[in-house]
């Protein structure tokens, strides 16, 4: 296996793109080397992306925040700015794992591993967060909703990789949250999850909604019929009803033996009602 550290961004899309074999990207690496030890994986080829410009930075742009590709769980519960405007984000990433785990784990490694359960990227699909790709053509961006198709697969082209996640600007009354279900609260994936995002106008109606749920089908799914079932309501027991049966009704899992159909889509649904509430609660409605 090749090791290589390049010095720009170009560099490292070269080398991935001129690669044949198999390649593997270097950021975190709680995906990545546990894939290595347990023989899954036998990459030809690691590149090692963490020390290039700004993929361990955190910084506000726009009204919003960017999001280095290598910034960890850990570092994203330490920045109060970004945990004060987007608290679901920073929930998502913070039940990646363990603590020890969270110290290395990125939000880029989560979405571009591509599982259904992966727990940051519910919240960022609601936040309508943009990934920042550089690839042989340069740079592009594409929304998060759009970067996983499959399980284990995504949009990226041969030779691109994620260098950073925007979140868009807050307005004053805005909440997001994020909730899962696990049989276990550390060290284990998502059985089904929710993440809904809210804004709300001055008497505490909601104007926007975003709803998304994970583990429940191939991909994350945003549902729009959920957020719509909240918009215009202050999240009363009708617009309630309705945003879980939309979000029971986006359902499509499968059986194994951490959960059934049936019970897979009723926490779904669940999950959708509590995070809706603690979400409108964030962003200062009151019921």
């Amino acid at each position: 296996m090749k090791y290589i550290k390049p010095e720009s961004f170009a560099a490292a899309s070269a080398v991935l793109a001129a690669e044949e074999g198999i390649a593997r990207i270097l950021t975190g690496g709680t995906d990545v080397l546990v894939m290595l030890k347990s023989e899954l994986v036998e990459p030809d080829l690691m590149v090692d992306l963490k020390h290039l410009p700004g993929m361990r930075d955190i910084v506000e742009e726009d009204g919003g925040f960017r999001i280095g590709a290598a910034v960890s769980a850990a570092e994203m519960g330490e920045h109060a700015a970004l945990k004060a405007a987007w608290p679901g984000v920073v929930e998502g990433a913070e039940l990646i794992g363990s603590t020890q785990v969270q110290n290395r784990a990125t939000m880029a490694g989560n979405l571009c591993t591509a599982s259904p359960a992966g727990d940051s990227v519910p919240a960022l699909v609601t936040a309508d967060a943009f990934a920042r790709l550089h690839g042989p053509d340069g740079v592009r961006y594409l929304p998060v909703v759009d970067v996983p198709v499959g399980p284990g697969k995504t949009a990226l082209a041969r030779g691109e990789f994620i260098t950073s996640f925007f979140l868009p600007a807050r307005p004053a009354r805005a909440g997001d949250a994020y909730l899962r279900f696990t049989p276990r609260t550390e060290m284990d994936i998502a059985v089904s999850a929710a993440a809904v995002n809210l804004i709300l106008d001055a008497d505490g109606t909601v104007t926007q909604a975003r709803v998304a749920l994970g583990a429940v089908a191939p991909t994350v799914r945003l549902v729009p019929e959920a957020g719509a079932a909240m918009v215009g309501s202050k999240l009363d027991d009708e617009a309630i009803s309705a945003l879980v049966a939309a979000a029971e009704a986006a359902c499509s899992p499968i059986n194994d033996k951490r959960g059934t159909i049936e019970f897979r889509t009723t926490t779904a649904g669940v999950l959708a009602k509590r995070a809706a509430r603690i979400a409108y609660s964030r962003a200062g409605g009151t019921s």
